[in-house]
């Protein structure tokens, strides 16, 4: 079954669907008659829940680590939930003094791009295998963006991925290969850095975001993207919030 996607502005989570512990919802993205609400991880109880997610999902995967979510004024953790919890999360870390956790491996890779703009990085990220949609996850991926893009000027942004791993970013999201494989003692396996251009990705969305399962040929999740016109209004309220 595809995806039909509708979205919905800034809204508290329904009472009854175990969620009322979370914050608000920067947006909520209906498919198929599902709401998940896509949100800004600012509460105990939000950040614990998407720490397990994680635990679960690297332990799974056979990772190491330290997977608590705490907080930092560098960091912004995102959750993707349903009635259920929390089924999806991101963390958006900002370079700052004590720099990216992708330094320890690749700095010597990332400081021509700190030098020249202001770099960001995607860490923490888990899904539930079992939510099968597209439309989610670019949601999820897209509100990471406009927090990068619009609201801390970023240019670029990292992630470390394990090599099998490599080929999803590349064709989902554009990432290209900024570094081949090196040991990454920090989940105790080899990662690849890879690196997207907020440029680019300011491109794609305004080529194919918003026409999801109609964009024929596109295989990436950029179809999935919110619409322009839904872009503005996230970013709206977003800068509202501050």
């Amino acid at each position: 079954m595809f995806d039909t996607l509708t979205t919905e502005p800034v809204s508290p989570a329904p009472a009854d669907d175990g969620t009322d512990a979370y914050s608000p919802s920067i947006v909520d993205v209906t498919i198929n008659e599902s709401v998940f609400g896509i949100r800004a991880a600012d509460v105990d109880e939000q950040r614990s829940s998407a720490s397990m997610l994680i635990s679960k999902m690297y332990a799974w995967r056979g990772y190491s680590g330290n997977h608590h979510i705490g907080e930092d004024p560098n960091r912004i953790t995102l959750t993707a939930s349903n009635k259920n919890g929390v089924i999806g999360t991101l963390s958006l870390n900002l370079d700052s003094d004590v720099g990216l956790l992708a330094d320890q491996v690749f700095q010597d890779h990332i400081d021509p791009y700190r030098a020249q703009g202001k770099v960001c990085e995607i860490i923490k990220l888990a899904f539930d295998p079992a939510i099968k949609s597209k439309a989610v996850l670019a949601s999820l991926f897209h509100v990471a963006f406009i927090y990068a893009r619009d609201l801390h000027q970023c240019s670029d942004i990292f992630i470390e991925v394990n090599p099998r791993h490599r080929r999803f970013y590349e064709v989902m999201l554009d990432f290209r290969v900024e570094c081949e494989s090196r040991p990454n003692p920090r989940v105790d396996a080899p990662a690849v850095l890879l690196r997207g251009h907020i440029a680019r990705g300011t491109q794609r969305i305004a080529e194919v975001a918003g026409k999801g399962d109609h964009a024929v040929g596109d295989r990436s999740l950029f179809p999935y993207f919110f619409s322009p016109r839904e872009e503005a209004g996230i970013i709206a309220r977003l800068k509202r919030i501050g």
